[in-house]
């Protein structure tokens, strides 16, 4: 099964590509002009914000696996140009080029609404505010219009392989209550994920893929032998960035890396 990346070399590309490589797929990396291609897979010269480039990426694909956005940046235009637009013109390469092929878009948990009164589901209403996830629901709603094979994985917080965001997660959460919890997933249950997408169990569904255990900050900042204040007042917004996972296990999904605390014993941070 030959399989198109788009954000390939990006923080979860370039450790999702080899993974798949090792399961047997055959992967073609979307490449803008002076990006190292991972290595085993075929470069193929194209950017989503160039639709004339994609016509020849995504031909005789049997898959796209759409990891690339925008995501840390004060560019509001840039981050609606990359995640919605880009989304837009993949999604008409492949109508146009490689219509039966299944569309994976990764998605995030940022997408469910800070006071949800429960673990964000599949299901909510999600109306962000933030471009970064406004924009990653407006991609979903054209990925679910398109009449493609689809499937829309929403990620929390990730993290793994030496990847250093979770080690940067005390610069951005300075503000935040220390007993907020968050979902999170190892990059190498990212893969299995995506591979249960690319065989079809997913199709057609929006999931939400985490581990096991969401922990709170001030234990994730422990494990990285880090300080955050303590504080035992209200926490205003409880399940803020907690999702629920019961639909992606009652399909089968088993997280390899069940928790940080494995992560942190296994030596696979």
């Amino acid at each position: 099964m030959t399989v198109l990346i788009t954000g390939a070399t990006g923080l979860v590309g370039e450790r999702l590509t080899p993974r798949l490589m090792e399961a047997g797929f055959a992967c073609r990396a979307l490449l803008r002009s002076g990006k190292p291609c991972p290595r085993g897979a075929a470069a193929v010269a194209g950017d989503i914000l160039d639709p004339a480039t994609l016509a020849e990426a995504v031909r005789g694909v049997s898959a796209v696996v759409h990891l690339a956005a925008v995501f840390r940046s004060q560019d509001t235009g840039l981050i609606w140009k990359s995640n919605r637009d880009g989304t837009r013109n993949l999604i008409a390469a492949v109508k146009a080029n490689a219509p039966d092929a299944r569309f994976i878009m990764a998605s995030t948990s940022h997408v469910y609404n800070l006071d949800n009164p429960h673990p964000g589901r599949e299901d909510d209403a999600v109306d962000p505010k933030h471009p970064y996830p406004a924009s990653k629901v407006a991609a979903e709603r054209d990925l679910r219009d398109s009449g493609l094979i689809w499937s829309i994985i929403r990620f929390p917080f990730v993290y793994g392989d030496g990847d250093g965001h979770l080690e940067s997660l005390p610069d951005h959460v300075g503000g935040w209550h220390p007993a907020q919890r968050m979902s999170t997933i190892h990059h190498r249950d990212i893969a299995t994920a995506v591979k249960l997408a690319l065989d079809g169990v997913f199709d057609r569904r929006v999931v939400n893929v985490a581990d096991d255990a969401p922990l709170s900050i001030f234990e994730l900042a422990g494990l990285l032998d880090a300080r955050v204040a303590a504080n035992s007042g209200p926490l205003p917004n409880p399940w803020h960035l907690h999702v629920d996972g019961s639909l992606a296990r009652a399909l089968g999904f088993r997280p390899t890396v069940r928790t940080v605390h494995q992560a942190h014993q296994e030596g696979l941070m």
